[in-house]
């Protein structure tokens, strides 16, 4: 009987890795090519924010898993300070007498190419026309009779600038912000990827930036999640938002931003993203604080990285999850015969045999050519790609993690009872540390990143458990509904408060270093009661929770789109044509009755509200 998963299997053959956060700042400062063609430096945050789209989409069709930006608001501020010139200048321009006479039309249409040199040192052919030669000639005369320097444009610097051409560059930049976060919604959830399967699965970090240009990055960010996407201004089901929260920075009243803080939670009330990545989370220990390429972040789901091995250190962008394996956690506990010591050696093999899969997988990955994903080795999107040592060279940064799945319904066989007991939780830890040691073992040995991963099993948790009972049989609170629980967490049936969730989970989260998530479920009335939402969320993080998500329900009408919490048909309409939005893993899904195998679909409908003692 098989007791280990191989994750996305069918990716196996075409040898592709999983997931990636991607260097954005390099991306966007240098430009990148495509098989068709170059595309150059972004010089506005409206094209800054349109590539993010086409660079994730690129991205996604390299591999089989979830694409990021680690730090999105810190990484458009550049963008920002460009367009905010280009508004003042084009102001400036304005007030000029000869401006009136011009013949715009023409000298606009009037196009010629001409060679400059990029940041990169690499050719570009841009197309300019005669608008263009008078707006630089005049902007130029302007900055050397003033003194002034293209450094001098940013919102902070308004002494300095003339207050008519700033308030109207400001206003204008801002504009521009807001239509290009609503554009990079609207692509990021409509733009097809592999063989126009599904969308790509993207994720966006982003709440620690405190310059003025960062701030409302972070706010349009926020505002766009809030107002949705489409014509019944829908949830988004990408990108996946994730607040970074960090101390002295958003945690709490009087830290700069806060605010922003405040208005990610009204964003998780309604419309369940942002989720919460812990940047002081004890996992990601030795990260710099002037560094946001290091804060700690995940590709949405739950997979993060850890301090690299091979030189990298804590840095984030450009590394991702290579392969996954997943172990079968219930069936080993079987096959041991329900012993605690027979189990615990017989784990040990089976994560010496998952490593040797992972190695094997790993291997054939790196044996593939360059060419295989052309875009990833030729723009770097891989961190450390050097092409006379193969892709090796950049793949040895990612991570390989070791997996599991149902450890509730474990130690339900072991012991007869799961980890909210002190028993049951003491053998957890026993389990989980072997998978701790093993895997910081293997990474020594090996020199290469293992880790401990909480599997989502979307599948998994479901073919394996019905694996399971045709040989084993119904047995009650393991093999008695149609899913064994996702790796360490509590069962979903189990009636606990959000606190106590948070208090039995944090107990077993420091043992994954590659990924994992705490989620509790909330009624919808939290839409109404942001501080009880806050007071959860600081809980979590004040317990050294890495990553953490808030479901609340959220249902739509398709026919006159009415969203809440519907029961059989919509109050509004009576209509029963509803899609319920729910997260089922770390991302969300369009529905999930359609989207799930019937294992999840269960889950999902079990799955009791942790609302006790949440009054503020």
């Amino acid at each position: 009987m098989k007791i280990k998963g191989q994750t996305d299997l069918d990716s196996y053959a075409a040898g592709m890795h999983n997931c990636l956060s991607i260097p954005f700042d390099d991306l966007l400062a240098k430009g990148f090519h495509t098989r068709q063609t170059d595309v150059r430096p972004a010089n506005s945050i409206n094209t800054a924010m349109q590539l993010v789209a086409v660079i994730f989409q690129l991205q996604s069709l390299q591999q089989f898993g979830g694409v990021s930006a680690t730090h999105l608001d810190w990484t458009m501020v550049p963008y920002v300070k460009k367009s905010f010139f280009k508004h003042y200048i084009q102001r400036y321009l304005e007030d000029q007498k000869e401006f009136l006479d011009l013949d715009i039309e023409d000298m606009i249409f009037s196009d010629y190419d001409e060679t400059i040199i990029g940041e990169n040192g690499k050719k570009y052919v841009i197309s300019r026309n005669k608008f263009d030669d008078w707006c630089d000639e005049h902007r130029d005369e302007m900055l050397e009779r003033l003194g002034l320097t293209k450094e001098d444009f940013y919102f902070d610097n308004k002494e300095k600038l003339n207050p008519v051409y700033y308030q109207s560059a400001k206003k204008n930049t801002l504009i521009e912000l807001k239509q290009a976060v609503e554009g990079m919604y609207h692509n990021l959830n409509t733009l097809q990827s592999r063989s126009g399967n599904q969308l790509p699965f993207t994720s966006i970090n982003y709440g620690t930036c405190t310059s003025p240009e960062g701030r409302v990055v972070i706010k349009s960010l926020i505002q766009g999640s809030i107002k949705g996407v489409g014509k019944f201004y829908k949830t988004p089901i990408f990108p996946c938002g994730i607040f970074q929260y960090m101390k002295g920075v958003n945690d709490k009243p009087g830290t700069p931003n806060y605010d922003l803080y405040r208005m990610a939670l009204q964003s998780t009330a309604k419309r369940l993203y942002p989720n919460y990545a812990n940047v002081d989370w004890s996992g990601n220990a030795g990260y710099d604080r002037n560094d946001p390429c290091t804060y700690f972040s995940t590709m949405g789901c739950r997979t993060s990285n850890g301090l690299d091995i091979n030189g990298l250190g804590q840095r984030k962008d450009g590394r991702g999850n290579i392969c996954p394996v997943t172990i079968i956690m219930p069936t080993l506990a079987m096959e041991a015969d329900r012993d605690v010591e027979k189990f615990m050696k017989l784990l040990d093999k089976k994560i010496g045999e998952a490593k040797d899969m992972l190695i094997e997988r790993f291997e054939w990955i790196c044996s593939q050519s360059p060419k295989s994903a052309d875009f990833m080795y030729t723009n770097g999107t891989m961190a450390g790609y050097i092409p006379e040592e193969g892709i090796r060279s950049a793949l040895k940064h990612g991570t390989i993690v070791i997996g599991q799945l149902g450890l509730a319904e474990t130690l339900q066989l072991l012991i007869g009872k799961n980890q909210l007991t002190d028993e049951g939780m003491a053998l957890a830890k026993r389990i989980e540390q072997l998978f701790k040691d093993r895997c910081a073992q293997f990474k020594q040995e090996y020199k290469l990143n293992f880790g401990v991963y909480y599997t989502p099993a979307e599948n998994l948790c479901y073919t394996a458990l019905k694996k399971f009972r045709d040989k084993y049989g119904v047995i009650e609170n393991v093999s008695d509904r149609e899913y064994f629980t996702n790796s360490i967490h509590v069962p979903v049936w189990e009636k606990v408060t959000p606190f106590e969730k948070i208090d039995i989970e944090s107990q077993l989260t420091g043992y994954s270093n590659a990924g994992c998530i705490t989620y509790v479920e909330l009624p919808s009335t939290v839409l109404h009661n942001i501080e009880a939402l806050e007071t959860i969320v600081n809980y979590a993080m004040d317990h050294d929770i890495p990553y953490f998500a808030v479901n609340t329900p959220n249902d739509l009408c398709d026919d006159c789109g009415y969203q809440g919490e519907i029961g059989e048909t919509c109050p509004q309409c009576g209509s029963t044509n509803i899609k319920r939005l729910r997260r089922v893993t770390g991302y969300l899904t369009g529905d999930y009755k359609t989207a799930f195998n019937l294992g999840k679909q269960d889950e999902v409908k079990d799955r009791v509200k942790h609302n006790k003692e949440v009054r503020v």
